[in-house]
């Protein structure tokens, strides 16, 4: 994507009811246009991919950048942060190492993007086992782990009180292409950056679309995850959501009564 401002030159001396005015031509006006959105011809048709959408999300992010002096402090945590987590989902998918490479869990997400107060990946599942679906919820909720336990404590020798969890919300579903490929949308991506949002929860996924009944299963699934139903705003009221039993053990009576039994 590109920033849009008018340069000295875009602007040219007229008349206006015969009094001099200052105006912007039509030629720089012109620029601000689609094209500004940096995802290519809009008018190209959409290619649909089977997805897995995971939205992480900074607790705390907003408060953050409130701290004084932000601007010494929030690009540095973002550059470290970015970079940190790129790594780690990256570390999180290889299984083995060789002398020529590596075998991994699953594939790498195939789209990252950056969206100002969260982080979107996705994830081609079209030709992923069921065990490389579940592969990457589980790869995902260490990746939150190594956060508080990994990143933040060196993060914090660099920036005052950075935020203190790392939120994800998982769905899977069909993302449409945008333009030349270089966005997507789709209802799973909404289903993930509302899950990760429920109350008193700070990594669920979506029920739909994981096979959770498979006889050699992990056991992160059998003894850690319990499945609720739940209202999300916009999409339904009565969704699976699988959440940590943890953290469901945890919650208020008052938010306990947000997750039904199924």
């Amino acid at each position: 994507m590109t920033t849009f401002k008018f340069e000295t030159s875009d602007y040219i001396k007229t008349k206006i009811d015969g009094k001099p005015r200052k105006v912007i031509s039509k030629e720089a006006l012109e620029r601000f246009n689609t094209s500004l959105l940096g995802v290519g011809d809009l008018r190209q048709s959409a290619t649909s991919t089977d997805a897995i959408a995971a939205v992480f999300d900074l607790e705390g992010f907003t408060n953050f950048c409130k701290q004084i002096e932000p601007q010494l402090s929030v690009p540095l945590f973002l550059s470290e942060f970015l970079s940190w987590l790129m790594e780690d989902v990256k570390n999180e998918m290889v299984n083995e190492v060789a002398p020529e490479g590596f075998s991994v869990f699953s594939p790498l997400p195939f789209f990252v993007k950056f969206m100002g107060d969260g982080i979107l990946f996705l994830w081609d599942s079209s030709d992923m086992s069921e065990a490389n679906r579940r592969n990457v919820v589980i790869s995902l909720h260490q990746v939150c782990n190594h956060y508080r336990n990994r990143f933040l404590p060196q993060v914090r020798k660099k920036v005052v009180e950075p935020p203190a969890y790392l939120r994800c919300g998982i769905a899977r579903g069909t993302v449409f292409s945008v333009g030349n490929g270089e966005d997507f949308v789709g209802s799973c991506i909404n289903m993930a950056a509302r899950i990760q949002k429920l109350p008193g929860t700070r990594f669920a996924f979506n029920r739909r679309g994981f096979d959770l009944e498979s006889a050699n299963i992990a056991k992160f699934f059998k003894e850690r995850v319990v499945i609720k139903l739940v209202s999300i705003r916009g999409i339904g009221e009565n969704e699976l959501i699988a959440i940590l039993k943890s953290e469901f053990d945890s919650l208020s009576a008052e938010d306990k009564e947000r997750y039904r039994e199924p």
